[in-house]
């Protein structure tokens, strides 16, 4: 058995869970997440816990297996607690702002960027140089921070650039001939 796939899902008792034609709906205080799930996993929902077991044992099955887990713990954390991404913006006359829906970004292009900020996802500034992204979908919450940390890399030589909050990025030294 998959080692992830066995371990059973806790489930608070704020979190209520449904499952019908394959679908399931899991419901809680900062939200509602649906997800389809593979039919050769089926799922066994206890009143704190879910236990997930696959139909047979090919290689395919056996990975669905792992994953539906963890995506299903993953709406459970996310309709309890939701999830959090921290980006710090790192170089001279760099800055961030908020406009009605979008996020306005001067990262030392000609001209801003303006990234409208998508549906179920809610972007906070603590500072100039410090976004917050928070929402219930782990999996959306990750592609938005992935998606603005992309306008503007961390660069090795300076270190200017958009970075996860604890992310560490090695410099280099330039060019070794320079006198």
């Amino acid at each position: 058995m998959s080692r992830i796939g066995k371990l059973p899902v806790d489930v608070p008792a704020s979190v209520k869970l449904s499952f019908e034609d394959g679908v399931l709906t899991v419901k809680g205080s900062k939200g509602e997440l649906k997800q389809r799930i593979n039919p050769a996993i089926s799922l066994d929902i206890k009143e704190n816990q879910v236990i997930l077991t696959r139909s047979n044992d090919e290689k395919q099955t056996r990975a669905f297996h792992g994953l539906t887990r963890q995506m299903v713990r993953n709406m459970v954390v996310g309709v309890s607690e939701g999830y959090k991404k921290v980006l710090t913006i790192i170089g001279v006359g760099y800055k961030a702002e908020m406009q009605k829906n979008s996020l306005v970004l001067s990262l030392g292009y000609a001209n801003d960027i303006e990234y409208v900020v998508p549906e179920g996802i809610k972007i906070s500034l603590e500072s100039a140089t410090k976004i917050i992204i928070e929402g219930i979908d782990k999996q959306r919450v990750g592609q938005v921070a992935a998606e603005i940390r992309s306008l503007r890399k961390p660069e090795p030589y300076k270190g200017k650039g958009v970075r996860y909050e604890n992310e560490y990025v090695r410099a280099k030294s330039g060019k070794a001939g320079r006198a």
